[in-house]
């Protein structure tokens, strides 16, 4: 059973002042949101105290930027230090280079399938933290999707737009189940219905799309 000390709470309000002027995509909800429902999933599915700070603090360079990264060591340590550095695709100055569509398309498809390629490799302490943020945002994707209000344009607020956020997910959810991770089945489950709702005719990875074309 984990047990949160001081430590988690320090790390709630270092994510809070960090991510304070931003919001979940396509919507008016503070991104801390997002943040304590992947520590909370991380508790939920075993993970210990460093791995539930990792989950509020896994978007901080990725989203806040570079000098985060000594910050986040200096004050957590080591062992969080480098599950956030592992669950960083890219850091909020790589993605700020991209200034056209066209830049951010490319970018959006390299850093995927670099990541896809790094989790392949990631331990498994790592691989929960990723694999409740990637089941995190499943379901939201997927609340979307189930409203008809929203649908399938839900897709518009994501770089990789519907084709390639969907075979992204499919990559994600195929290397946690493979790897046996604690929350890989509730994210096929999810990815699957997402796929559905989608009205995806197949279930092709990022990188064997990649490959194929």
């Amino acid at each position: 059973m984990a047990t949160m000390t001081r430590r988690f709470t320090d790390a709630f309000d270092y994510a809070r002042i960090a991510h304070a002027a931003q919001f979940r995509k396509g919507s008016n909800i503070p991104y801390l949101y997002h943040l304590l429902g992947v520590a909370s999933l991380v508790i939920e599915f075993g993970g210990n105290e460093n791995q539930a700070i990792a989950g509020l603090l896994h978007d901080v360079i990725e989203d806040c930027g570079e000098p985060h990264r000594a910050l986040i060591r200096a004050q957590f340590g080591d062992d969080v230090a480098r599950i956030v550095e592992d669950c960083t695709d890219g850091t909020a100055e790589q993605k700020a280079a991209n200034l056209d569509a066209e830049s951010k398309q490319a970018g959006w498809t390299r850093r995927k399938l670099t990541y896809v390629a790094h989790l392949d490799q990631a331990d498994a302490t790592t691989l929960l933290v990723s694999g409740c943020d990637k089941l995190h945002n499943a379901r939201a994707i997927l609340v979307d999707l189930e409203n008809p209000d929203v649908g399938n344009t839900v897709f518009s607020r994501f770089t990789g737009k519907r084709e390639g956020t969907l075979r992204y997910y499919q990559s994600l959810a195929e290397i946690f189940a493979n790897r046996k991770i604690s929350m890989a089945a509730e994210l096929e489950r999810t990815v699957a219905r997402i796929h559905e709702l989608a009205g995806a005719t197949d279930r092709v990875g990022l990188a064997t799309a990649q490959q194929s074309g």
